[in-house]
């Protein structure tokens, strides 16, 4: 296929999406014309339909690359393709115009069309997604998602020393990847493309705040909600009251956040934002062991469920009760020290106490999970009592955060091959199985010697991954779920 071919091609899929209409067809192929550095079309242009968006793009990168319009490396390619496809894409007053009319008929019309647009415009990247290996697997509490990521494209030699030479920027602009400053911005060596990049304003508790998705969706419509001022991750009652509100305006989606301190934090704690979606993860689903009332709060039901960290779910009517129901409760926990349980509030003036809430709507009701965090260490624990421990890092050794917590592992790449050599080994061939898996797969040989096929030992090792990511979770909760560590978890309701 020549570029004349591609381009075309990629012109008649914007418009069978709707990123454009008839009349801006013209208009569109001179602008993507010039981004080639070509003043010509031919009359006569053969089209392929079967192509996607991203191949076609990958074909106009390529000719930029040979005609040295670009550098043969995946940012200068990311920002071209970007740039490409921000020629079809609305500014950002007519997209949010677009955004509200059809949530004036139903919000689910305009995050259906949002994401639609994000999916056809390739700012969501479909291709490089569709590379993660994922499946679910059954354990005691109920299924649970996993996930190797091989998403995000590695960097060829190329790009590290590009990067290397590089000047530190003293502009400082966006300040980070959440920063409503990305919203077309170009992109350069060492911050990505998102000229194709658009956000959705809101109102959350009288402050400005924008819907996105998630380039990289780990679930359906992987939303991100982001403060319009870049400050710390907290959470607090505004917090609570963001998310129940949210959630009240979109009831098709939940909507959480990570929780504020490191190591039980996520990966970004210097810019507030939650992260939500159109998805039901097996938390949401996790049986309920213990139910309570509040005196202060009558119009609450507050349960506790069975799940390997430690959760209190509150549902009500009333959005502004669960909120301040929330709020005693997390007050309650900042305090809270049980010794025997290893829980220490504080070391001197460093607080370890936080929570990880999710808020959704179910049969008409709010329900506001909060997930107890404590995020202190020790010599055994130098990463984290309340982390996964080291037996399990060979596995996932990061930060558990509302992904996580909710029952969807994100295992590293690595593991992709790694699994594979355990696969080998199992079945008796020579294989190099990591130093750091070697336990594992001796474990796993003993255990399931009777049973390995070839045709079974891929699903005997997912389902041992599975269990290990159990094992991660319940390596997070505060309050295991044994006897002993319920009764702990029913001493710290009784002192609320």
């Amino acid at each position: 296929m020549d570029v004349y071919q591609a381009l075309q091609s990629l012109l008649n899929k914007a418009l069978e999406t709707e990123l454009i209409l008839e009349q801006d067809e013209i208009y569109s192929r001179n602008q993507i014309l010039s981004l080639l550095s070509l003043d010509d079309f031919p009359a006569e242009t053969e089209t392929n339909g079967e192509l996607s968006i991203p191949e076609l793009l990958e074909v106009l990168t390529d000719y930029a690359v040979d005609r040295g319009l670009i550098e043969d490396v995946s940012s200068e390619k990311d920002i071209f393709s970007a740039k490409i496809m921000n020629v079809f894409i609305q500014r950002p007053s007519d997209l949010n115009r677009t955004f509200k009319e059809k949530y004036s008929e139903d919000p689910k019309k305009a995050t259906d069309y949002f994401y639609k647009l994000s999916l056809n415009s390739n700012y969501i990247q479909t291709k490089q997604i569709a590379r993660n290996i994922s499946y679910q697997i059954e354990t005691d509490y109920g299924t649970m998602d996993i996930t190797i990521n091989l998403s995000k494209p590695e960097k060829d030699p190329k790009q590290i020393a590009l990067e290397k030479q590089m000047k530190p920027s003293s502009s400082n602009y966006p300040k980070c990847l959440l920063c409503i400053e990305n919203e077309g911005y170009a992109g350069r060596i060492n911050h990505p493309a998102r000229s194709n990049h658009r956000v959705i304003g809101i109102e959350l508790t009288g402050e400005p705040w924008f819907l996105q998705y998630s380039p990289y969706v780990y679930y359906n419509e992987h939303c991100i909600v982001l403060s319009a001022e870049h400050r710390d991750m907290k959470i607090d009652k505004y917090a609570f009251s963001r998310l129940l509100e949210f959630v009240g305006k979109f009831p098709t989606y939940f909507l959480g956040s990570n929780a504020d301190l490191p190591i039980v934090g996520g990966s970004i704690l210097t810019h507030d934002h939650y992260q939500g979606g159109s998805y039901e993860f097996a938390m949401a689903r996790a049986a309920e062991i213990y139910s309570f009332g509040m005196k202060t709060y009558p119009g609450i039901e507050a349960v506790t469920l069975k799940w390997p960290l430690s959760v209190i779910r509150l549902k009500g009517s009333n959005p502004e009760e669960l909120a301040d129901a929330a709020q005693s409760i997390l007050e309650a926990w900042i305090g809270y020290s049980d010794p025997e349980a290893g829980i220490l509030s504080h070391t001197g003036n460093e607080r370890h106490n936080t929570i990880t809430p999710i808020a959704r709507v179910r049969d008409g009701k709010f329900e506001l999970d909060l997930v107890l965090r404590n995020n202190r260490t020790s010599e055994a624990h130098p990463l984290g009592i309340f982390h996964p421990h080291q037996d399990v890092h060979h596995i996932k050794k990061e930060n558990i955060g509302l992904i996580e917590v909710m029952g969807l592992a994100v295992l590293p790449a690595r593991l992709e091959t790694e699994l594979k050599e355990i696969e080998k080994y199992l079945l008796g061939d020579a294989a190099d199985v990591k130093e750091y898996h070697q336990a594992w797969a001796y474990e796993m040989e003993e255990k399931h010697a009777a049973e390995l096929t070839a045709e079974n030992v891929t699903e005997i090792v997912r389902k041992n991954v599975g269990a290990k990511f159990v094992r991660v979770l319940e390596d997070a909760g505060v309050y295991k779920q044994t006897e002993t560590g319920q009764l702990k978890f029913r001493k710290f309701i009784e002192a609320l």
